[in-house]
Protein backbone atom coordinates (compact mmCIF):
# COMPACT_ATOMS: atom_id res chain seq x y z
CA UNK A 1 0.00 0.00 0.00
CA UNK A 2 2.73 2.32 0.74
CA UNK A 3 4.56 1.40 -2.37
CA UNK A 4 1.52 2.63 -4.25
CA UNK A 5 0.91 5.44 -2.67
CA UNK A 6 5.12 6.49 -3.43
CA UNK A 7 4.67 5.90 -6.69
CA UNK A 8 1.30 7.50 -7.02
CA UNK A 9 2.71 10.94 -5.29
CA UNK A 10 6.08 10.78 -7.35
CA UNK A 11 4.49 10.58 -10.79
CA UNK A 12 1.79 13.46 -9.44
CA UNK A 13 5.17 15.37 -8.83
CA UNK A 14 6.61 14.88 -12.19
CA UNK A 15 3.14 16.08 -14.13
CA UNK A 16 4.04 19.23 -11.94
CA UNK A 17 7.21 19.14 -12.40
CA UNK A 18 7.02 18.80 -16.46
CA UNK A 19 3.16 20.81 -16.49
CA UNK A 20 5.53 24.28 -17.42
CA UNK A 21 7.22 22.75 -20.49
CA UNK A 22 3.95 20.73 -21.80
CA UNK A 23 1.92 24.50 -21.48
CA UNK A 24 4.67 26.01 -23.16
CA UNK A 25 6.19 23.69 -26.13
CA UNK A 26 7.49 25.74 -29.14
CA UNK A 27 5.89 25.74 -32.20
CA UNK A 28 8.02 23.97 -34.93
CA UNK A 29 8.00 24.40 -38.57
CA UNK A 30 9.41 22.71 -41.06
CA UNK A 31 13.10 24.21 -43.23
CA UNK A 32 10.14 24.98 -46.45
CA UNK A 33 8.47 27.60 -44.75
CA UNK A 34 10.52 29.93 -43.32
CA UNK A 35 11.64 33.52 -44.31
CA UNK A 36 12.07 34.53 -48.05
CA UNK A 37 10.17 31.50 -49.25
CA UNK A 38 7.53 31.85 -52.34
CA UNK A 39 4.52 30.21 -51.93
CA UNK A 40 2.37 29.01 -54.76
CA UNK A 41 -0.11 32.01 -56.06
CA UNK A 42 -3.72 32.27 -56.69
CA UNK A 43 -3.89 29.02 -54.76
CA UNK A 44 -4.66 27.00 -51.36
CA UNK A 45 -1.09 26.69 -49.67
CA UNK A 46 -0.25 24.45 -46.55
CA UNK A 47 1.46 25.91 -43.46
CA UNK A 48 2.29 22.98 -40.95
CA UNK A 49 4.21 22.56 -38.18
CA UNK A 50 4.61 20.79 -34.93
CA UNK A 51 3.62 22.38 -31.35
CA UNK A 52 2.15 20.61 -27.90
CA UNK A 53 -1.21 18.23 -28.57
CA UNK A 54 -4.29 19.98 -27.72
CA UNK A 55 -2.26 23.49 -28.31
CA UNK A 56 -4.31 26.57 -30.09
CA UNK A 57 -2.17 27.86 -32.79
CA UNK A 58 -2.85 31.05 -34.96
CA UNK A 59 -1.60 31.95 -38.25
CA UNK A 60 -1.64 35.89 -39.94
CA UNK A 61 -1.39 36.15 -43.23
CA UNK A 62 0.45 39.39 -44.23
CA UNK A 63 -1.47 40.19 -47.65
CA UNK A 64 -4.86 39.98 -46.69
CA UNK A 65 -4.55 40.52 -42.73
CA UNK A 66 -6.42 37.56 -41.65
CA UNK A 67 -6.02 35.20 -39.09
CA UNK A 68 -6.73 31.70 -39.09
CA UNK A 69 -6.51 29.20 -36.03
CA UNK A 70 -5.85 25.44 -35.81
CA UNK A 71 -5.44 22.93 -33.16
CA UNK A 72 -2.51 20.83 -32.64
CA UNK A 73 -3.53 17.09 -33.10
CA UNK A 74 -2.21 14.12 -30.42
CA UNK A 75 0.22 13.32 -32.68
CA UNK A 76 1.79 17.12 -31.69
CA UNK A 77 0.86 18.19 -35.65
CA UNK A 78 -1.04 20.78 -37.27
CA UNK A 79 -1.52 21.98 -40.67
CA UNK A 80 -3.85 24.78 -41.94
CA UNK A 81 -4.83 25.98 -45.74
CA UNK A 82 -4.66 29.65 -46.21
CA UNK A 83 -5.27 31.12 -49.96
CA UNK A 84 -2.91 33.46 -51.98
CA UNK A 85 -3.54 36.09 -54.01
CA UNK A 86 -2.24 37.18 -57.29
CA UNK A 87 1.79 37.26 -57.19
CA UNK A 88 3.42 39.72 -55.73
CA UNK A 89 4.76 40.61 -52.08
CA UNK A 90 6.87 40.87 -49.79
CA UNK A 91 4.64 39.86 -47.37
CA UNK A 92 4.76 38.22 -43.56
CA UNK A 93 3.43 35.34 -41.70
CA UNK A 94 2.94 35.51 -37.89
CA UNK A 95 2.12 32.40 -35.82
CA UNK A 96 1.17 32.16 -32.41
CA UNK A 97 1.07 29.93 -29.91
CA UNK A 98 2.65 29.48 -26.93
CA UNK A 99 5.53 31.35 -28.66
CA UNK A 100 5.68 33.48 -31.61
CA UNK A 101 7.23 33.34 -34.96
CA UNK A 102 7.54 36.06 -37.64
CA UNK A 103 8.10 35.06 -41.29
CA UNK A 104 9.78 38.05 -43.72
CA UNK A 105 10.51 38.74 -47.34
CA UNK A 106 7.69 36.31 -48.32
CA UNK A 107 7.14 36.34 -51.49
CA UNK A 108 4.15 35.04 -53.67
CA UNK A 109 4.57 33.68 -57.62
CA UNK A 110 5.08 30.60 -59.26
CA UNK A 111 7.39 27.20 -57.50
CA UNK A 112 8.84 24.66 -59.27
CA UNK A 113 10.95 21.30 -58.45
CA UNK A 114 13.93 20.66 -60.28
CA UNK A 115 15.00 17.11 -59.70
CA UNK A 116 17.40 14.61 -61.18
CA UNK A 117 20.65 13.48 -61.64
CA UNK A 118 24.13 15.34 -62.31
CA UNK A 119 23.14 17.35 -65.23
CA UNK A 120 20.52 18.54 -63.69
CA UNK A 121 22.83 19.14 -60.23
CA UNK A 122 25.59 20.57 -62.28
CA UNK A 123 26.29 24.37 -60.87
CA UNK A 124 29.09 26.69 -60.91
CA UNK A 125 31.03 24.62 -58.68
CA UNK A 126 31.08 22.43 -61.53
CA UNK A 127 32.79 24.46 -63.68
CA UNK A 128 29.59 25.56 -65.45
CA UNK A 129 30.94 28.51 -67.39
CA UNK A 130 27.93 30.24 -68.02
CA UNK A 131 27.00 30.59 -64.24
CA UNK A 132 30.67 31.87 -64.04
CA UNK A 133 29.32 34.80 -66.56
CA UNK A 134 26.21 35.23 -64.53
CA UNK A 135 27.37 35.86 -61.46
CA UNK A 136 27.77 39.38 -61.78
CA UNK A 137 24.04 40.49 -62.70
CA UNK A 138 22.27 37.44 -61.37
CA UNK A 139 20.78 39.30 -58.38
CA UNK A 140 17.32 39.06 -58.80
CA UNK A 141 15.09 39.69 -55.54
CA UNK A 142 11.68 37.91 -57.15
CA UNK A 143 14.17 34.46 -57.62
CA UNK A 144 14.87 32.05 -54.75
CA UNK A 145 16.41 29.20 -53.87
CA UNK A 146 15.61 25.94 -52.23
CA UNK A 147 18.60 24.11 -51.96
CA UNK A 148 18.46 20.05 -50.67
CA UNK A 149 21.29 18.60 -49.66
CA UNK A 150 22.02 15.01 -50.60
CA UNK A 151 19.82 12.30 -47.89
CA UNK A 152 18.69 9.23 -48.04
CA UNK A 153 16.12 7.84 -45.57
CA UNK A 154 14.77 4.08 -45.10
CA UNK A 155 11.19 5.67 -44.96
CA UNK A 156 9.37 8.61 -45.95
CA UNK A 157 10.40 12.13 -43.87
CA UNK A 158 8.43 14.89 -43.13
CA UNK A 159 11.11 17.73 -42.94
CA UNK A 160 14.20 17.86 -44.51
CA UNK A 161 17.31 20.63 -44.05
CA UNK A 162 17.73 23.47 -46.57
CA UNK A 163 16.90 27.26 -46.47
CA UNK A 164 15.11 29.90 -48.78
CA UNK A 165 17.79 32.34 -50.20
CA UNK A 166 17.70 35.11 -52.53
CA UNK A 167 19.19 34.96 -55.70
CA UNK A 168 22.37 36.27 -55.93
CA UNK A 169 26.21 35.37 -56.86
CA UNK A 170 26.42 33.49 -53.35
CA UNK A 171 23.49 31.68 -53.55
CA UNK A 172 23.35 31.03 -57.21
CA UNK A 173 27.07 29.39 -56.87
CA UNK A 174 25.31 25.70 -55.62
CA UNK A 175 21.90 25.47 -57.44
CA UNK A 176 21.33 24.01 -60.22
CA UNK A 177 22.65 25.67 -63.54
CA UNK A 178 19.62 23.99 -65.90
CA UNK A 179 16.93 24.94 -62.67
CA UNK A 180 18.56 28.61 -62.86
CA UNK A 181 18.33 29.71 -66.56
CA UNK A 182 14.82 27.77 -66.29
CA UNK A 183 13.67 30.42 -63.68
CA UNK A 184 15.12 32.95 -65.23
CA UNK A 185 13.52 32.85 -68.00
CA UNK A 186 9.48 32.21 -66.21
CA UNK A 187 10.76 35.35 -64.22
CA UNK A 188 11.39 37.57 -67.24
CA UNK A 189 8.67 36.31 -69.40
CA UNK A 190 5.95 36.39 -66.47
CA UNK A 191 6.91 39.45 -64.37
CA UNK A 192 6.30 37.26 -61.00
CA UNK A 193 8.42 36.23 -58.57
CA UNK A 194 9.35 32.37 -58.51
CA UNK A 195 10.73 29.68 -56.29
CA UNK A 196 12.96 26.83 -57.43
CA UNK A 197 13.79 24.16 -55.02
CA UNK A 198 16.51 21.62 -56.10
CA UNK A 199 16.55 18.30 -55.26
CA UNK A 200 19.22 16.36 -57.55
CA UNK A 201 21.92 13.78 -57.00
CA UNK A 202 24.43 12.90 -59.56
CA UNK A 203 24.96 9.31 -60.73
CA UNK A 204 21.18 8.49 -59.09
CA UNK A 205 19.17 6.36 -60.82
CA UNK A 206 15.22 6.59 -61.21
CA UNK A 207 14.93 3.75 -58.78
CA UNK A 208 16.00 5.77 -55.84
CA UNK A 209 13.70 8.51 -56.26
CA UNK A 210 10.33 6.47 -57.06
CA UNK A 211 8.68 5.26 -53.50
CA UNK A 212 9.83 1.90 -52.80
CA UNK A 213 6.46 0.18 -53.44
CA UNK A 214 6.48 1.09 -57.12
CA UNK A 215 9.32 -0.86 -57.82
CA UNK A 216 9.16 -3.61 -55.51
CA UNK A 217 5.50 -4.13 -56.51
CA UNK A 218 6.22 -4.98 -60.02
CA UNK A 219 8.61 -7.97 -60.65
CA UNK A 220 10.02 -6.78 -63.45
CA UNK A 221 10.72 -2.90 -62.50
CA UNK A 222 12.14 -4.92 -59.31
CA UNK A 223 14.08 -7.23 -61.38
CA UNK A 224 15.89 -4.19 -63.11
CA UNK A 225 16.40 -2.46 -60.09
CA UNK A 226 18.47 -5.47 -58.47
CA UNK A 227 21.12 -5.01 -61.92
CA UNK A 228 21.92 -1.44 -60.84
CA UNK A 229 25.66 -1.47 -59.43
CA UNK A 230 26.29 -0.15 -56.42
CA UNK A 231 28.27 2.93 -56.13
CA UNK A 232 30.42 4.84 -53.14
CA UNK A 233 28.70 8.27 -54.50
CA UNK A 234 25.07 7.78 -54.58
CA UNK A 235 22.77 4.98 -53.74
CA UNK A 236 20.95 3.04 -55.18
CA UNK A 237 18.54 1.43 -53.16
CA UNK A 238 14.45 2.34 -54.55
CA UNK A 239 12.96 5.06 -52.90
CA UNK A 240 16.05 6.57 -50.82
CA UNK A 241 15.99 9.82 -52.31
CA UNK A 242 11.93 9.97 -52.63
CA UNK A 243 12.03 9.34 -48.69
CA UNK A 244 14.60 12.12 -47.85
CA UNK A 245 14.33 14.70 -50.78
CA UNK A 246 10.74 14.50 -52.44
CA UNK A 247 8.46 13.34 -49.58
CA UNK A 248 9.41 16.15 -47.27
CA UNK A 249 8.33 18.77 -49.61
CA UNK A 250 4.69 16.83 -50.15
CA UNK A 251 2.89 18.95 -48.30
CA UNK A 252 4.20 22.28 -50.13
CA UNK A 253 1.94 23.94 -53.06
CA UNK A 254 4.34 23.63 -56.46
CA UNK A 255 3.64 24.73 -59.86
CA UNK A 256 5.59 21.76 -61.48
CA UNK A 257 8.32 19.59 -62.19
CA UNK A 258 11.20 19.98 -64.37
CA UNK A 259 13.84 17.10 -64.89
CA UNK A 260 17.03 16.01 -66.03
CA UNK A 261 18.09 11.87 -65.26
CA UNK A 262 18.45 8.86 -66.99
CA UNK A 263 22.27 8.67 -67.51
CA UNK A 264 22.20 5.66 -65.19
CA UNK A 265 19.16 3.53 -66.39
CA UNK A 266 20.93 3.01 -69.96
CA UNK A 267 21.63 -0.62 -68.71
CA UNK A 268 18.36 -0.92 -67.78
CA UNK A 269 16.44 0.96 -70.41
CA UNK A 270 14.05 -1.78 -71.31
CA UNK A 271 12.55 -1.33 -67.94
CA UNK A 272 12.62 2.75 -68.03
CA UNK A 273 9.26 3.67 -69.63
CA UNK A 274 7.02 1.99 -67.24
CA UNK A 275 9.40 3.25 -64.27
CA UNK A 276 9.36 6.98 -65.18
CA UNK A 277 6.06 6.98 -65.83
CA UNK A 278 5.26 5.21 -62.76
CA UNK A 279 7.15 7.86 -60.76
CA UNK A 280 5.68 10.82 -62.46
CA UNK A 281 2.04 9.04 -61.36
CA UNK A 282 3.15 8.24 -57.68
CA UNK A 283 4.42 11.83 -57.46
CA UNK A 284 0.94 13.45 -58.70
CA UNK A 285 -0.78 11.20 -56.66
CA UNK A 286 1.23 12.37 -53.53
CA UNK A 287 0.82 16.32 -54.14
CA UNK A 288 -2.84 15.37 -54.97
CA UNK A 289 -2.61 16.81 -58.10
CA UNK A 290 -1.69 16.77 -61.96
CA UNK A 291 1.79 18.36 -61.72
CA UNK A 292 3.14 19.80 -65.36
CA UNK A 293 6.20 17.44 -65.91
CA UNK A 294 9.09 18.54 -68.15
CA UNK A 295 12.04 16.49 -68.77
CA UNK A 296 15.40 16.65 -70.86
CA UNK A 297 15.90 13.51 -73.05
CA UNK A 298 19.75 12.65 -72.56
CA UNK A 299 22.77 13.83 -74.14
CA UNK A 300 24.98 12.11 -76.63
CA UNK A 301 28.21 10.15 -74.75
CA UNK A 302 30.58 7.37 -75.45
CA UNK A 303 28.78 4.45 -72.98
CA UNK A 304 30.31 1.14 -72.66
CA UNK A 305 28.07 -0.78 -74.59
CA UNK A 306 26.29 0.25 -78.41
CA UNK A 307 23.31 1.72 -78.32
CA UNK A 308 21.88 1.54 -74.92
CA UNK A 309 21.90 5.35 -74.91
CA UNK A 310 19.85 5.30 -77.77
CA UNK A 311 17.30 2.66 -76.59
CA UNK A 312 17.34 4.63 -73.25
CA UNK A 313 16.18 7.81 -75.17
CA UNK A 314 13.39 5.92 -77.05
CA UNK A 315 12.17 5.17 -73.69
CA UNK A 316 12.29 8.39 -72.74
CA UNK A 317 10.35 9.39 -76.01
CA UNK A 318 8.01 6.84 -75.63
CA UNK A 319 7.09 8.21 -71.93
CA UNK A 320 6.06 11.29 -73.16
CA UNK A 321 2.72 10.04 -74.13
CA UNK A 322 1.73 10.28 -70.79
CA UNK A 323 -0.25 13.01 -70.25
CA UNK A 324 0.82 16.55 -69.06
CA UNK A 325 4.68 15.94 -70.09
CA UNK A 326 7.40 17.11 -72.35
CA UNK A 327 10.77 16.19 -73.47
CA UNK A 328 13.38 18.42 -74.09
CA UNK A 329 15.63 16.93 -77.18
CA UNK A 330 19.63 18.46 -76.58
CA UNK A 331 21.73 16.75 -78.73
CA UNK A 332 22.36 20.07 -80.65
CA UNK A 333 23.85 21.00 -77.30
CA UNK A 334 26.64 18.58 -76.67
CA UNK A 335 29.91 19.79 -77.09
CA UNK A 336 31.68 16.69 -76.30
CA UNK A 337 30.62 13.53 -76.66
CA UNK A 338 33.11 12.04 -74.32
CA UNK A 339 31.98 14.15 -71.74
CA UNK A 340 28.62 13.18 -70.01
CA UNK A 341 27.59 16.91 -68.88
CA UNK A 342 27.44 19.39 -71.99
CA UNK A 343 28.34 22.71 -70.86
CA UNK A 344 25.41 24.32 -72.23
CA UNK A 345 22.91 24.74 -69.50
CA UNK A 346 21.24 28.27 -70.82
CA UNK A 347 19.25 26.52 -74.14
CA UNK A 348 18.48 23.44 -71.90
CA UNK A 349 16.79 25.82 -69.19
CA UNK A 350 15.35 27.98 -71.57
CA UNK A 351 13.49 25.35 -74.05
CA UNK A 352 12.05 23.52 -70.49
CA UNK A 353 11.06 26.94 -69.70
CA UNK A 354 9.16 27.48 -73.02
CA UNK A 355 7.33 24.07 -72.12
CA UNK A 356 6.24 25.73 -69.10
CA UNK A 357 5.25 29.00 -70.72
CA UNK A 358 3.64 27.66 -73.63
CA UNK A 359 2.00 24.85 -71.62
CA UNK A 360 1.02 26.15 -68.26
CA UNK A 361 0.94 30.06 -68.68
CA UNK A 362 -1.15 30.73 -72.35
CA UNK A 363 2.17 32.35 -73.75
CA UNK A 364 1.78 32.11 -77.53
CA UNK A 365 4.21 33.54 -80.45
CA UNK A 366 7.03 30.81 -80.11
CA UNK A 367 7.54 27.00 -80.74
CA UNK A 368 7.96 24.79 -77.82
CA UNK A 369 8.01 21.19 -79.19
CA UNK A 370 10.56 19.34 -81.02
CA UNK A 371 9.17 17.83 -84.50
CA UNK A 372 8.87 14.17 -83.80
CA UNK A 373 8.35 11.35 -86.02
CA UNK A 374 4.90 10.43 -87.25
CA UNK A 375 4.36 8.25 -89.78
CA UNK A 376 6.67 6.17 -92.72
CA UNK A 377 5.55 5.41 -96.40
CA UNK A 378 7.30 3.98 -99.19
CA UNK A 379 7.21 4.19 -102.53
CA UNK A 380 9.44 2.46 -104.75
CA UNK A 381 13.24 3.17 -103.29
CA UNK A 382 12.23 6.37 -101.55
CA UNK A 383 10.69 6.79 -97.97
CA UNK A 384 8.71 9.40 -96.78
CA UNK A 385 8.66 10.58 -92.98
CA UNK A 386 6.23 12.74 -91.79
CA UNK A 387 5.96 14.31 -88.19
CA UNK A 388 4.22 16.25 -85.87
CA UNK A 389 5.05 19.97 -84.14
CA UNK A 390 6.18 21.20 -87.40
CA UNK A 391 4.64 24.63 -87.52
CA UNK A 392 5.81 25.21 -91.27
CA UNK A 393 8.66 23.05 -92.34
CA UNK A 394 11.57 20.71 -92.08
CA UNK A 395 15.44 22.25 -92.21
CA UNK A 396 18.54 20.18 -92.83
CA UNK A 397 21.28 22.49 -91.20
CA UNK A 398 24.25 21.49 -93.80
CA UNK A 399 24.68 20.14 -97.53
CA UNK A 400 23.75 16.23 -96.47
CA UNK A 401 21.35 15.19 -93.36
CA UNK A 402 23.81 13.67 -90.38
CA UNK A 403 22.86 10.55 -88.01
CA UNK A 404 20.35 9.31 -90.73
CA UNK A 405 20.43 5.75 -92.34
CA UNK A 406 17.79 3.57 -93.75
CA UNK A 407 17.93 -0.36 -94.68
CA UNK A 408 16.25 -2.72 -96.28
CA UNK A 409 15.05 -6.39 -95.28
CA UNK A 410 18.08 -7.21 -94.91
CA UNK A 411 18.80 -4.90 -91.67
CA UNK A 412 21.81 -4.04 -92.86
CA UNK A 413 21.68 0.16 -92.76
CA UNK A 414 23.43 2.79 -94.60
CA UNK A 415 24.05 6.55 -94.73
CA UNK A 416 21.09 7.97 -96.13
CA UNK A 417 20.19 10.83 -98.38
CA UNK A 418 17.19 13.44 -97.60
CA UNK A 419 15.41 16.25 -98.21
CA UNK A 420 12.87 17.99 -97.16
CA UNK A 421 9.16 18.74 -98.40
CA UNK A 422 7.71 21.03 -95.66
CA UNK A 423 7.07 18.76 -92.53
CA UNK A 424 7.90 15.67 -94.65
CA UNK A 425 11.15 14.12 -95.23
CA UNK A 426 11.93 12.23 -98.35
CA UNK A 427 14.90 9.38 -97.55
CA UNK A 428 16.54 7.14 -99.88
CA UNK A 429 20.08 5.43 -100.21
CA UNK A 430 21.24 3.91 -103.31
CA UNK A 431 22.75 1.05 -101.96
CA UNK A 432 19.25 0.13 -100.59
CA UNK A 433 16.82 -0.65 -103.52
CA UNK A 434 14.01 -1.45 -101.59
CA UNK A 435 13.96 0.05 -98.46
CA UNK A 436 11.76 -0.97 -94.83
CA UNK A 437 13.38 1.10 -92.05
CA UNK A 438 14.57 4.49 -90.96
CA UNK A 439 17.04 5.11 -88.39
CA UNK A 440 17.87 8.78 -86.95
CA UNK A 441 20.06 9.60 -84.57
CA UNK A 442 19.74 6.31 -82.94
CA UNK A 443 23.13 5.64 -81.39
CA UNK A 444 25.37 6.36 -78.42
CA UNK A 445 27.00 9.39 -80.02
CA UNK A 446 24.58 10.40 -83.03
CA UNK A 447 24.36 14.23 -83.65
CA UNK A 448 21.72 14.85 -86.33
CA UNK A 449 21.32 18.34 -87.94
CA UNK A 450 17.84 18.14 -88.53
CA UNK A 451 15.45 20.76 -87.18
CA UNK A 452 11.86 23.02 -87.52
CA UNK A 453 12.00 25.84 -89.30
CA UNK A 454 11.54 27.70 -85.75
CA UNK A 455 15.08 26.11 -84.54
CA UNK A 456 14.55 22.75 -82.32
CA UNK A 457 15.89 19.48 -82.68
CA UNK A 458 14.27 16.38 -84.51
CA UNK A 459 13.80 13.74 -82.38
CA UNK A 460 16.01 10.79 -82.75
CA UNK A 461 13.65 7.75 -83.74
CA UNK A 462 13.38 4.24 -85.37
CA UNK A 463 10.67 3.18 -87.85
CA UNK A 464 11.71 -0.42 -87.11
CA UNK A 465 11.23 -2.66 -83.81
CA UNK A 466 14.27 -5.07 -84.67
CA UNK A 467 16.31 -6.10 -82.27
CA UNK A 468 19.05 -3.70 -81.48
CA UNK A 469 22.66 -4.78 -81.29
CA UNK A 470 24.54 -4.10 -77.85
Amino acid sequence: MLTAMLKKHFLYGLFLFLLPTVLHAAIRLPSLIGNNMVLQQNDSVTIWGWANPSEKITVYTGWDNKTATVTTSRDAKWALKVHTPVAGGPYEIRLKGANEIVLKNILIGEVWLCSGQSNMEYSYYNGIRQIAAELPVCSNNNIRFFNIPKTTAVCPQDNCPGTWEVCDSNSLKPFSAVGYFFGVKLQQSLGVPVGLINASWGGTPAEVWAPEHLVKDQPQLSEAAAKLVPAAWWPHQPGYAYNAMIAPLLSFNIKGVIWYQGEANVKTAATYAPLFTGMIQSWRDAWHKQLPFYYVQIAPFTYEKENESALLREAQTRSSTLSGTGMVVVYDVTDNVKDIHPQDKRTVGNRLANWALGENYGKTGFTWKSPSFKEISIRKNKVTLRFSNVPTSLRINGKVPMALYVAGADKVFYEASAKVEKNALIVWSNKVEKPVSVRYGFSNTAIGNIFSSEGLPVGPFRTDNWPVAQ
